[in-house]
């Protein structure tokens, strides 16, 4: 696993010259000596972003990473009907491939290959039609439980089976089969804007994107950068007005931190909760006690992919995948009997900060 880590990072370098090119008209400005502390802040796949930054004044790149987050959104966002992903998606034909218009959209393939190899299938991004109809995609909430769809829709279920793909392109061995990657674009997005900082000689910097975050250096207060996991409460979903609540702090340096939980996407039929963690195996929302689970690795869209399969895989199953891997740790927390408990790695314990 340790080495296709290191492949992936020689991929990600390619991927510098697209942006480079994305941005070709910003120029910097580099006749001072002078330092400044950026913040930046802006919309993305539906939710927010936030970058800070050391740089030399005049170097506000707001515009720049707009336009590389646009670029991301265009290859791989289901919510755009003209973006790389939502035309394979639409393609019927099994003897033809889209071919990648950039090189954007083979790292997330590749790494949804690990993670679903490493995790037994337990992140699988061809659960996109069973997202879709439980309401958890681009379809609005259904008005009843589908239980008469999911037997159907999981004979197209099956990253192993029915996809295939190299570094220019990608094909669907089965009519219908469809791709997701909500469990972990954002932290891929989170990645790339933050190899863009490091091209520009950027030491300082944190990137966060719907919650998940990579960061470097030094933060504003001049130490690591200092990051939340929320208590998993539902009373703070769609609560704007509601302080949050921390379970612990986490100290960040040259690491990737993502949060996975099923307290605040869900909804309730019938007196039940469904949760928007979907097992790949059954089609159906999981009902373990596991909370969250944080995920602390070298990159953001490695510690996404795991946080997802963390949720789907429970406490212990989580802990002994986790334990496998070099440079990669998990917080959890958990409900037993009513009472939230947590666990971790042994290696998470020198980044927290502090408990509650």
């Amino acid at each position: 696993m340790e080495k296709k880590y290191y492949l992936r990072n020689a991929i990600y370098g390619g991927i510098l010259i697209l942006l480079m090119f994305l941005v070709y008209k910003l120029r910097d400005t580099e006749n001072t000596n002078d330092h400044q502390t950026y913040q930046v802040y802006g919309k993305t796949q539906g939710t927010t972003y936030t970058v800070k930054y050391l740089a030399e004044k005049g170097n506000n790149y707001q515009m720049a990473i707009d336009s590389v987050l646009v670029a991301f959104s265009q290859s791989l966002s289901t919510y755009i009907p003209d973006a790389e992903i939502s035309i394979f998606n639409q393609m019927e034909n099994t003897d033809s491939a889209i071919v990648f218009q950039n090189e954007l959209f083979y790292p997330v393939l590749q790494t949804s290959k690990e993670i679903f190899e490493l995790s037994q299938g337990a992140f699988d991004p061809t659960l996109a039609p069973v997202i879709r109809v439980w309401g958890f995609g681009e379809m609005e909430e259904p008005e009843k439980i589908p239980s008469d769809k999911i037997d159907s829709l999981l004979e197209f279920v099956g990253f192993d089976k029915y996809i295939v793909f190299d570094k220019t392109s990608l094909k669907k061995t089965k009519k219908y089969i469809q791709l997701n990657f909500n469990a972990i674009a954002q932290g891929y997005a989170v990645d790339v804007v933050a190899l863009f900082l490091e091209a520009k000689n950027i030491k300082n910097y944190m990137v966060e994107i719907g919650g998940e975050v990579r960061a470097n250096g030094k933060g504003t207060d001049g130490t690591g950068w200092k990051i939340g996991i929320d208590k998993p409460i539902e009373e703070q979903k769609d609560n704007q007005n509601t302080q949050r609540q921390l379970q612990a702090i986490v100290t960040l340096n040259n690491k990737s931190l993502v949060t996975s939980g099923n307290y605040r996407k869900f909804y309730i039929r019938e007196g039940k909760k469904y949760p928007h963690t979907i097992n790949p195996k059954t089609g159906y929302p999981v009902t373990h006690t596991l909370l969250s689970a944080t995920i602390l690795a070298n990159d953001a869209i490695t510690a996404d992919a795991l946080g997802t399969a963390c949720m789907v895989l429970g406490k212990d199953k989580a802990l002994e995948m986790i334990e496998k891997l070099e440079n990669t740790e998990v917080f959890l927390i958990y409900d037993e009997n009513g009472i939230t408990k947590t666990t971790m790695t042994k290696g998470f314990e020198e980044f927290i900060q502090k408990i509650e």
